[in-house]
């Protein structure tokens, strides 16, 4: 049996947040959110505990967290910043164990197995990445401790959130006194939909499921669930108890297997297809830019699209196969058009997606006598420099320049948000 590992979860406490205040010193005793201060139906992204202790929640409107807390100060969120600090607490935390995982841009695994003999025992190493964190960005991390990735995301969200010090060990030998005394819902990936089936089955706590033979509960959950939900009973089974044998995998590279990009749009702009084309062939331009930086092309197209006129909702996505593997504009854009021309219902769109995928290696391509698709390759890659170097909105398509067009916007901004 191999001997058991030592796994952190580390969480950056309110993290936009912090680093706001950690710039601005002023703001030290003030209630402080990030969201975007001029529109009020949008979202907090992070708040800060003053603000939380005042009934400020993340994800509610701006509007609303004001009205909860009037002096409430709501700050423009730097993305671009908050990336940057994030890799530079991946460094910290590489300077005690080349096991580091990013879990999120506030949460990253590490395994100290291997740290303990140079650092001493797992708490330790916490109180020392804490102050060493505390020291060099001014933000207070806390820290789960567990031989598992399961275990160490769970004594984070429920125990080292909690506790005034932020360093909580969750081990197998404690489960039955410790964790399996919580409501059902504590458990990692269970949801209000699955703690109401659990309810039914009569299991209220995480130890109700965790002491059940896997048969009798696979049992349960068909009997439940009405369907086959066998993989669905092994896996919530073994979370209850803790079982997770997926190792931390340092960095965050991982094979490709599609390129996508979306947009959220208001929909009550995007009603004519001439509008919506606009913001997808911004999007087409966009997943054949990074297509290329990956040094790959793709040889099958998907566009999915929500659309609503704010009383009957629809949808769809749909792919298609390409002749041939590209990640040339013009060729992934006259597939994405037909594909949204032939299934767009004519309701206004709020959400449009674009992907492409079945990723192939870049470094074989098929001739054609009737067009010289490396001349267009090698004008593409000339314009990704540009954008590279002078930014995404250095160079773009005229009709990014009409009023639908979203390019621009994009440009500021990093998954959404300001940079």
């Amino acid at each position: 049996m191999p001997p058991e590992r030592t796994i952190f979860l580390i969480d950056g406490q309110s993290f936009y947040a912090s680093i706001e205040k950690a710039r601005r010193r002023d703001l030290d005793q003030r209630p402080v959110a990030v969201g975007d201060p001029t529109r009020r139906s949008g979202i907090i992204l992070a708040a800060c505990p003053i603000a939380k202790a005042r009934g400020v929640t993340t994800a509610e409107r701006v509007g609303e967290a004001l009205a909860k807390c009037p002096d409430l100060v709501v700050i423009r969120p730097r993305m671009q910043t908050y990336i940057g600090i994030s890799l530079f607490m991946t460094a910290i935390y590489e300077m005690y164990t080349d096991q580091v995982e990013p879990y999120s841009i506030d949460e990253q695994f590490l395994d100290v197995t291997g740290s303990i003999p140079a650092y001493g025992p797992p708490e330790r190493i916490a109180r020392l990445i804490q102050r060493y964190v505390k020291l060099a960005t001014n933000i207070n991390v806390r820290i789960g401790v567990g031989p598992t990735k399961v275990l160490a995301k769970m004594a984070l969200d429920n125990y080292a959130k909690k506790e005034s010090g932020g360093v909580y060990d969750l081990s197998f030998a404690t489960l039955a006194s410790t964790l399996w005394e919580l409501p059902v819902h504590h458990m990692f990936m269970v949801g209000s939909r699955m703690a109401r089936h659990f309810s039914r089955m009569g299991l209220v706590k995480i130890g109700d499921i965790a002491r059940l033979e896997l048969g009798d509960f696979k049992r349960r959950m068909r009997r439940e669930m009405q369907k086959q939900s066998d993989i669905q009973a092994e896996y919530y089974w073994q979370t209850a108890r803790g079982i997770d044998p997926s190792p931390v995998v340092a960095g965050i590279r991982h094979k490709l297997k599609s390129i996508s990009h979306g947009k959220a749009l208001r929909s009550g702009l995007y009603r004519k297809l001439e509008d919506i084309e606009v913001v997808l062939l911004e999007l087409v331009v966009e997943v054949c830019r990074r297509t290329r930086r990956h040094k790959c092309k793709g040889s099958v197209v998907s566009v999915g699209a929500a659309e609503t006129d704010g009383t009957r909702t629809s949808g769809f996505g749909r792919q298609t196969q390409l002749p041939q593997p590209t990640a040339l504009t013009h060729e992934v854009a006259a597939a994405a058009l037909k594909l949204l021309r032939e299934h767009w219902s004519g309701l206004p769109v709020s959400r449009l997606t674009v992907a492409l995928g079945g990723l192939s290696d870049d470094g074989v391509d098929q001739l054609t006598l009737f067009e010289d698709r490396q001349s267009i390759l090698e004008m593409e890659r000339a314009t990704d420099y540009i954008k590279n170097r002078y930014g995404s909105d250095a160079i773009m398509r005229a009709s990014s320049l009409l009023e639908a067009g979203v390019a621009r916007e994009r440009a500021e901004q990093i998954g959404g948000h300001y940079k």
